[in-house]
């Protein structure tokens, strides 16, 4: 039996097995401490009995008035642990988090757009695509001219405060927005 605890500083020493997936961004230490520091309750891992990492999510709270949510930055379970509703549980988590605590109104997250394993498992969890962000993970400095210039979805899944279902959208694989317009 696993558990869902807080993410740990020095969990970075012992994440590797998650974060060598191909899907999976690795961010620098800087990063990873910035949102321990600013939102611990939105980070959390899933640990093996033997202590073995498993799965981790970061998230945080941003934005202002009906745009205030949550933020899924990662979500990442390592390939040995999946389909096992670790991925479920720590987004739940986050989810119940942002809603109650932060009183959010949704919460979102980017998917590239030909990644269609987590798309189908983020609208599974109740997401659905508010909008396709052009050349996103490009502009987050990996491309412009390189050789990662890719699209992402803009995925949202609306808390109990968005009574009217602001963050949702039937037509959002139509709406297209460039990188610079995504704030």
């Amino acid at each position: 039996m696993s558990v869902l605890r807080p993410f740990r500083a020095t969990d970075m020493f012992k994440f590797n097995n998650i974060n060598l997936d191909v899907w999976t961004e690795t961010y620098g230490i800087s990063f990873y401490l910035s949102y321990l520091s600013r939102w611990p309750d939105l980070c959390n891992v899933q640990e093996a009995p033997s202590g073995r990492m498993m799965g981790y999510v970061l998230g945080k709270a941003e934005g202002t008035s009906t745009e205030w949510h949550g933020h899924v930055t990662a979500l990442t379970v390592a390939p040995e642990y999946r389909r096992l509703s670790l991925a479920r549980n720590m987004i739940s988590r986050l989810e119940l988090i942002s809603d109650e605590l932060y009183k959010g109104y949704f919460v979102d997250l980017y998917v590239r757009c030909n990644n269609a394993l987590a798309i189908n498992m983020y609208e599974s969890f109740g997401y659905s695509v508010y909008r396709r962000v052009k050349e996103y993970y490009g502009s987050l400095g990996i491309g412009k001219g390189g050789r990662d210039e890719e699209d992402a979805f803009d995925m949202r899944k609306p808390l109990s405060r968005d009574s009217l279902r602001r963050s949702v959208r039937t037509n959002g694989r139509d709406m297209i927005v460039s990188a610079q317009d995504v704030s």
